[in-house]
């Protein structure tokens, strides 16, 4: 199958966006918009505790930051399974990679309107049959392959709390869902081996350091086993 390399955010557009009501230049998403003001990004509540910047959201300090990243590093690199270890130290670890990202996307047409239309990869808001009945070799079929082949789904993404920024939390919560993508353009299996080669690939194309230190030392496991 013949690849195409191309910036991860030009990845499969779905229909529903992150945060329903919200667009892109907005500064706080709600479940339901009619629960408050975008104005509120960063008041906090009655009780004196800080509002969340959207769903999930979990505000932390510098110290929390650096408490969950040491944390989380630790636990990921003793056990790389522990996607929840790994979704924690890519988002205390990755703000300025991230910037980048999102000032990268904010200057292409197409990752522009990404940030503006803010698509969800999830199997509500992708025809599956169709993608069966597509040739083999094609993107969207092989796409289907790899899901059924290593029994998973889109909807396994865990969603962002730990990112400071609304609009940051989309462009981390829309590199997390096309890594699967990624895991088909490169022909690539679930196992260490497969993890190793997309990190290296997602460390060239976002600079998350979460990446970095996967790729440089998800090696270490493969001479341990």
């Amino acid at each position: 199958m013949g690849l195409l390399v191309v910036p991860a955010w030009r990845t499969l557009r779905a229909a529903a966006p992150l945060f329903p009501g919200l667009r892109f230049g907005s500064i706080q998403a709600c479940d339901n918009p009619a629960e408050g003001p975008a104005g509120d990004r960063g008041s906090t509540s009655a009780t004196g505790e800080p509002r969340g910047l959207y769903p999930h959201h979990i505000p932390t300090n510098v110290l929390q930051k650096l408490l969950l990243s040491a944390g989380s590093a630790a636990v990921s690199l003793y056990d790389p399974y522990r996607h929840d270890m790994i979704a924690v130290l890519g988002e205390t670890t990755g703000t300025r990679a991230l910037q980048d990202l999102h000032r990268r996307m904010s200057g292409d047409p197409e990752g522009l309107q990404i940030l503006q239309e803010r698509p969800r990869i999830r199997m509500s808001n992708l025809d599956i049959s169709r993608l069966r009945e597509l040739p083999t070799g094609s993107f969207g079929r092989e796409y289907v392959r790899f899901l059924d082949d290593n029994h998973v789904t889109p909807d396994t993404r865990m969603p962002v709390k730990f990112v400071d920024d609304e609009e940051l939390a989309y462009v981390a919560q829309r590199y997390r869902e096309v890594h699967d993508l990624l895991h088909t353009l490169l022909g690539m299996p679930t196992n260490m081996l497969g993890e190793v080669v997309v990190k290296w690939f997602e460390a060239v194309q976002t600079g998350l350091p979460m990446c970095m230190l996967g790729a440089v030392f998800g090696p270490l496991r493969l001479s341990a086993r």
